[in-house]
């Protein structure tokens, strides 16, 4: 009975705040719930850290040169689309980079800018390919704790960002990311083809410099909301949801940075996509 009491009290408060989502998005794929989103991210989780590597413990690794650069510079050109309809829908053509508000109106603007949200969001799951590449090629050294909480929170977290509040300041941080992706996957592109193009990565050494600016650029813009007088931001607790996740990649990735380059002991090479220095 007391089970049954509690679960009535969380349908009820469920009903009552998925009241507020923008309703503009009504019908779009994977937006009726957080369910099926959550749902597909257990199914990640559950296969590259148990059944994937079960299934490939006695199998070969597979190859997957082909498929892997296909999949990275189709990456790539979709953070280039990404990034223009990012910049189209506000960042370039009248948002401040202080104090942006979501517009909920059913302007042009407007609804573009809830059509890249959602898109971007979409690309998570795309990018979820990276680990499932890891236990094909049985990397399961690289299928680390952190690779794996970063791909199953950035989609479930969007999937609230973009119900409730698709523009404003809160949609900095993707543009910075697609920008980032745009140089990262270029590189394991180019790393999946091959020795012979090694020589062309001269600047493999900057990607770690790229991604602590990217982290500072996003702990710094968002971290306005809390000097910033009567901002009238609608969902203040995904400016700290941001800020929170910003901090915590900052402060990893300068370890990585200490570790790597003022220690002298450099972690794995290429670290993503499972493109390793034999390759």
């Amino acid at each position: 009975m007391a089970f049954n009491n509690l679960t009535s009290k969380a349908v009820l408060l469920y009903d009552e705040w998925i009241k507020d989502a923008d309703p503009r998005l009504e019908g779009w794929p994977l937006m009726s719930s957080p369910f099926p989103t959550t749902i597909i991210i257990g199914t990640y989780i559950y296969f590259v850290t148990s059944l994937g590597p079960k299934l490939m413990e006695n199998k070969k690794p597979f190859e997957l040169r082909q498929i892997m650069a296909l999949y990275n510079f189709s990456v790539v050109t979709l953070s280039l689309y990404m990034t223009y309809e990012f910049l189209m829908s506000g960042w370039a053509t009248g948002y401040s980079f202080r104090c942006d508000i979501v517009d909920y109106s059913r302007s042009p603007t407007a609804l573009r800018m809830v059509r890249i949200c959602w898109l971007y969001y979409f690309s998570k799951f795309i990018e979820l390919l990276d680990t499932i590449f890891f236990v094909l090629r049985k990397k399961n050294n690289q299928v680390t704790f952190l690779h794996v909480f970063h791909h199953s929170i950035m989609p479930w977290t969007w999937w609230f960002g973009v119900k409730f509040a698709a523009g404003g300041l809160g949609t900095f941080h993707a543009l910075l990311n697609c920008i980032v992706h745009v140089v990262m996957y270029t590189y394991y592109g180019i790393c999946s083809l091959g020795p012979a193009y090694h020589k062309y990565l001269w600047w493999k050494k900057y990607m770690t410099t790229i991604q602590l600016v990217q982290f500072i650029m996003i702990t710094g813009h968002i971290g306005q909301i809390y000097i910033m007088d009567d901002c009238p931001y609608q969902y203040p607790i995904f400016m700290f949801i941001i800020w929170l996740y910003g901090s915590m990649f900052l402060v990893l990735f300068l370890h990585f940075w200490y570790h790597a380059y003022t220690k002298g002991q450099r972690l794995p090479k290429m670290a993503r996509n499972g493109v390793s220095k034999d390759q």
